[in-house]
């Protein structure tokens, strides 16, 4: 009798801290890490220039990895592009498992384009090399190609303010390395 009250109250308690954690602030394995290698063709439409991970050395910028079928990204959309529109940081976008080579760009073109470059991940090289678990994730990335941050969720103004732009801020002002 005792030996099952026991095991009931530590998986209990196992599962009574895991309910008060956030999974927005799932820790990233590659926080602190150089991104991970890819290059990633352009998304159909978008000439002949795609997205790779020496793209991302010589300036703080966001990898947003997105999908048309993906619902939050439509949520979160609206501000990627008041992030392009003010000019605030470059965005670069992994299009993530789309049905067919149309459906990402015909989605863009409906909604707008916030991205500075953009490359197409059909099989997932990319999203499993950044350890992406589901669309929208973002990573900060510093000016020599270190991620800083991941935000897993859509962006909005309140992560934006009192994370992202910050970090961003902190991050331009850090000397080259």
């Amino acid at each position: 009798m005792r030996l099952p009250l026991a095991a009931f109250l530590v998986i209990g308690g196992y599962l009574a801290v895991g309910l008060t954690l956030d999974p927005h602030k799932l820790p990233s394995m590659l926080q602190g890490e150089p991104v991970p290698p890819f290059d990633l063709p352009p998304i159909k439409g978008r000439g002949d220039k795609g997205f790779a991970s020496t793209d991302l050395v010589g300036q703080v910028s966001l990898v947003n990895v997105f999908a048309s079928w993906c619902v939050a990204c439509r949520v979160e959309h609206p501000f990627l592009m008041k992030i392009k529109e003010n000019g605030w940081v470059p965005v670069h976008g992994i299009d993530w498992r789309e049905k067919t080579p149309d459906t990402g760009p015909a989605w863009l073109k409906r909604f707008g384009d916030p991205y500075t470059l953009i490359g197409d991940d059909p099989r997932s090289k990319a999203a499993i090399a950044f350890g992406v678990t589901g669309a929208p994730e973002t990573f900060v990335v510093d000016h020599v190609g270190v991620i800083r941050y991941k935000h897993v969720g859509p962006i909005s103004a309140e992560v934006w303010e009192k994370t992202l732009q910050p970090l961003i801020e902190h991050l331009r002002k850090a000397p080259a390395s």
